[in-house]
């Protein structure tokens, strides 16, 4: 713990001083905050099941349910990517806490789907302020002696994020009490801590004007980075791609094609995409980032051939496989974009880069997944999962191509 000294409000007066965490303590909380939050995002999914049973919507109704979490989320990325470039990180991720904390009442209370929705499309904006603020954090606060930490954290943590959450609502479903509201009050308690952490955390990033001006949506890459930045592209739609299909319609599609109904397996299908991508970018973190691009884009692609071989044959062993061998690919992949795009921008730019990178991540995750959703509707979950999959199959495959391009 280290003391920061604040200047005065008026002339005269003495200085305030507060506590506050020193840069290794607050680069180990930031992160635990970023798992916080990711975590919470995919709670949700292994109780769409239960949702559909207690209020009896159909497949439509939980893909808008999807559908609104991420425009709140993209709306967030574009309008508030930027502002703790401006205003600094603190005040940015406490906004950000109190309006996830809304949101998980929300949760807590809802009986109908109007209130779901409501509190998705909140977790939604809340999440999208939090990721680029975080992601911007652990850059500033990234120590000397390893330059690449930062980066590895930024690519690890979405992916185990969201395995913990889905694994660990599943396991409550199946097993505690309460299935749609113990996760809940786990979470807001979590937020709690996350604000505690946020109050006594160092400022990284100074006043800047323009805070004002920053809240115009924007996509924007400087010139010098946009080669760098628009190779990525394939390789992070592929992988995001594949990320939302899980998220979105894995645990029916456990249910619905492989007849595994149990909620603890419905959280395990998300956990074997996910969390064996966060496993592999952290055994992968030392690799140089080209070998890494292309083991994400051979394992995507085959993992994914060898997912859709499962759900043609209903074999549960091969779904299995081919999805823990796109996991390791959705990983890699997480590893190099993320970390690429870390150490190439200065510190003024990365709340925006970042923002640009994970929105591109989430437009991915979530337009295909949502069209999804409404073709399971129309021609049922077997036949949407083997297209959607071979979409996937493509896209690793021009993922590949691009990195070679790239490189010659």
């Amino acid at each position: 713990m280290t003391t920061t000294t604040l200047p005065p409000a008026r002339t005269g007066e003495p200085a305030v001083r507060r506590k506050s965490l020193s840069h290794p303590a607050a680069f180990a909380a930031i992160a635990a905050i970023f798992v916080t939050f990711t975590a919470a995002s995919s709670a949700p999914s292994p109780l769409y099941v239960v949702y559909q049973q207690l209020w009896g919507f159909s497949a439509i109704t939980l893909t808008v349910v999807f559908a609104v979490y991420v425009v709140g989320l993209i709306g967030a990325l574009l309008v508030l990517g930027a502002l703790s470039d401006h205003v600094g990180r603190r005040p940015v991720l406490a906004a950000a806490i109190g309006l996830e904390v809304v949101a998980l009442v929300l949760f807590l209370v809802a009986g109908d789907v109007a209130v779901l929705l409501a509190a998705r499309f909140l977790q939604g904006i809340a999440t999208g302020a939090a990721l680029t603020t975080l992601g911007a954090a652990l850059v500033d606060l990234n120590p000397p002696h390893a330059p690449g930490r930062a980066g590895l954290v930024n690519s690890v943590v979405p992916p185990a994020g969201l395995a913990v959450g889905a694994l660990g609502t599943g396991a409550l479903v199946q097993f505690a009490p309460g299935p749609t509201h113990l996760v809940f009050a786990l979470l807001l308690a979590g937020m709690a801590v996350a604000a505690l952490v946020v109050l006594l955390m160092p400022e990284t990033s100074g006043r800047r004007p323009g805070g004002a001006a920053s809240l115009v949506p924007r996509l924007g890459v400087p010139a010098r980075l946009r080669g760098a930045v628009f190779a990525l592209v394939p390789i992070i739609v592929a992988s995001w791609a594949l990320g939302g299909l899980y998220l979105s319609l894995g645990p029916s599609v456990a249910a619905g094609v492989f007849g595994l109904s149990n909620h603890l397996i419905g959280g395990l299908v998300v956990t074997l995409l996910c969390g064996t991508g966060a496993v592999a970018a952290f055994a992968l973190r030392s690799r140089p980032a080209p070998r890494v691009l292309a083991i994400a884009g051979v394992l995507l692609t085959v993992g994914t051939a060898v997912t859709l071989v499962g759900v043609q044959t209903g074999s549960v062993p091969l779904g299995a496989a081919g999805t823990v061998l796109s996991g390791i690919g959705f990983g890699a992949s997480a590893l190099a974009s993320f970390g690429t795009i870390a150490v190439l921008a200065a510190p003024h730019e990365r709340g925006e880069l970042i923002a640009v990178a994970l929105t591109i991540a989430y437009v991915a995750f979530s337009l295909p997944a949502v069209i999804a959703g409404l073709a399971a509707t129309a021609v049922g979950l077997h036949a949407t999962a083997l297209v959607y999959g071979l979409v996937v199959v493509l896209l690793g495959a021009a993922a590949l191509i691009a990195q070679r391009l790239r490189r010659a």
